[in-house]
């Protein structure tokens, strides 16, 4: 208890000691450089352009060039940054701080830029351990990319190097601009840490950009470094980083051109955005989030609501109901062929029952997946699991059973499942919430011959009710909390599997593959070689390992 104590204590001095030397300093250094800055433009030193489009050969001239630009100014089509603070404050910081930063709005609209961000980064980092920070590589990816403008990108990708500058802290900007728009350099604010924890303040910027600059020239053959410097901000910011000093043009955005560009289609992301983490779903915007807050005191109730119906109410009375508080459930039914045992092969020979279920094989959206397949076909399934935790065990209205992830004795439990009726199993191991198909286990391939594909998408308003980092236990619940959500499925034609093959016709993994590719096409998803452990590997940096009472799905 006395060591607790003696480590809040210092941390208070500590960081009372920073606040009243960052609010007390005039900042005279600052304003010198924004003066020296705009002090050059004047003299000529730029050649200042009101727009891109007003030189006539940036078409074709830019390969040779450095383009340092401005993120916030230049690049996003927003020109507020509170949707990123907000989540951060409400991924890594939970509800609470999410809500303070909310009540701190009217305070940043009264305050200049930088005070205001000063605030932000107050409220949002305050106290959150460094190492555990991972908002930035796996959640504000997706947001920044769907905020980018595409004219201003096709401009920089023609640039020789790329130097992204930020007023926004290093650790939100980085893993977008460097790992999704292969962005050359990125310059952004330091956070103060204290005993490994963020203290909520910025470093000042630095006065020397010595290695910033040699990490530009390399590359460079041209003895005048300055001749081969674009820079490009807004009219809205002001250039105070040095940085911009290197450069021999500088051209400023219009308010109206960001309006008049397309935002950045996902197709065209440089590096694409398969695996993406955070609970929410819509861009928390203040009016966003005032309508999030105000929502939860009835998603909670719904929710509970739901899971009775769904757990007590027989399937076809539930279903009416549950389309009456907003979950919906459109069902493309099987064809008869769907449901017909493929041919078998003459040759073939198997002592194994005649009569068996038969094996659904859909692609993994949600935990909810089994449960909606049950409310699609009327009747109760037999889900297998590679992992799944005990709350979301013990509130499945469908029997699930676990699988060890040893083969043999997995393909036993799913033969002997089958001789009992329907299976339904999703190979890929676990979730992608993005138009990407992981790569499905083999497992299911030789279990029958009655293989029936299923493609599963889903739509939610305002929640995901998937994770990588979180409780997986509150996964379902969590879903359940939208206003409105809904489930599509289509039922394919059988696919024969090994049951009735010859040996060495075809192998586990064609089956696996041919299945993949046939729900790839029905979604108009793209199949991939990724795994369960690529995702966690980007999203929470571990292998997937399940903890006790916890386990990653």
């Amino acid at each position: 208890m006395s060591l607790n104590v003696s480590f809040f204590k210092s941390l208070f001095f500590y960081f009372f000691r920073i606040l009243f030397r960052q609010f007390t300093n005039p900042k005279s250094q600052h304003r010198s450089t924004v003066n020296n800055i705009h002090a050059t433009l004047t003299h000529g030193k730029y050649r200042k352009y009101h727009s891109l489009a007003h030189r006539s050969d940036v078409q074709d001239d830019l390969s040779t060039q450095t383009l340092i630009f401005d993120v916030e100014g230049a690049l996003l089509k927003s020109s507020s940054v509170f949707p990123y603070f907000m989540l951060v404050a409400f991924e890594a910081g939970g509800l609470i701080r999410a809500f303070v930063l909310l009540l701190s709005y009217p305070i940043l609209c009264l305050v200049n830029e930088e005070m205001g961000l000063q605030i932000m980064v107050m409220v949002c980092f305050f106290g959150i351990k460094k190492d555990n920070f991972r908002v930035g590589t796996a959640v504000l990816p997706k947001f920044f990319l769907e905020d980018v403008g595409f004219e201003i990108l096709q401009v920089l990708q023609r640039g020789g190097k790329r130097v992204g500058v930020s007023n926004m802290p290093q650790v939100m900007i980085d893993s977008f601009l460097k790992d999704y728009l292969e962005i050359d350099v990125v310059v952004g604010r330091d956070l103060k840490v204290f005993c490994g924890y963020y203290v909520g303040l910025m470093e000042e910027r630095k006065n020397d950009n010595k290695l910033v600059l040699e990490e530009m020239q390399l590359g460079h053959q041209n003895n005048n470094f300055n001749d081969d410097v674009i820079g490009i901000s807004s009219f809205n910011n002001s250039l105070d980083h040095k940085l911009f000093l290197q450069c021999k043009e500088i051209y400023l955005v219009r308010r109206s051109d960001k309006r008049s560009w397309q935002h950045l289609p996902s197709d065209k992301y440089p590096t694409p955005l398969v695996f993406h983490d955070g609970r929410l779903a819509l861009r928390p915007t203040p009016l966003a989030s005032l309508v999030i807050f105000m929502w939860l005191p009835f998603a909670f109730p719904l929710a509970v609501f739901r899971v009775l119906v769904s757990i007590i109410i027989a399937h076809d009375i539930s279903l009416p109901i549950l389309a009456f508080t907003g979950l919906r459930l459109t069902v493309t039914p099987p064809s008869k062929t769907s449901h017909s045992t493929p041919s078998s092969s003459p040759s073939s020979k198997t002592k194994r029952p005649q009569q068996r279920g038969l094996l659904y094989v859909c692609n993994h959206r949600t935990l909810l997946d089994p449960v909606y397949m049950g409310f699609a076909l009327k009747k109760n399934l037999t889900a297998v699991t590679y992992s799944l935790s005990r709350m979301s065990e013990i509130l499945a209205p469908n029997k699930t059973v676990r699988l060890t992830r040893d083969r043999d004795q997995d393909g036993k439990m799913m033969e002997g499942l089958l001789n009992q009726g329907d299976l339904v199993v999703c190979p890929e191991g676990t979730t992608c919430r993005e138009p990407y198909l992981l790569r499905f286990s083999p497992l299911f391939a030789d279990m029958s011959d009655n293989i029936v594909p299923v493609a599963v998408n889903t739509y939610v308003t305002m929640f995901y009710g998937t994770t990588a980092s979180g409780l997986k236990c509150l996964d379902p619940f969590i879903f359940l909390m939208n206003p409105s959500s809904s489930y599509t499925m289509e039922f394919l034609h059988a696919v024969s599997g090994l049951y009735t093959c010859p040996d060495g016709e075809k192998s586990r993994f064609d089956v696996a593959n041919h299945v993949q590719s046939e729900i790839g096409k029905a979604l108009g998803f793209e199949c991939t070689k990724l795994t369960r452990r690529d995702k966690y590997m980007i999203l929470a940096g571990n292998e997937g390992i399940a903890c006790t009472g916890n386990k990653k799905s």
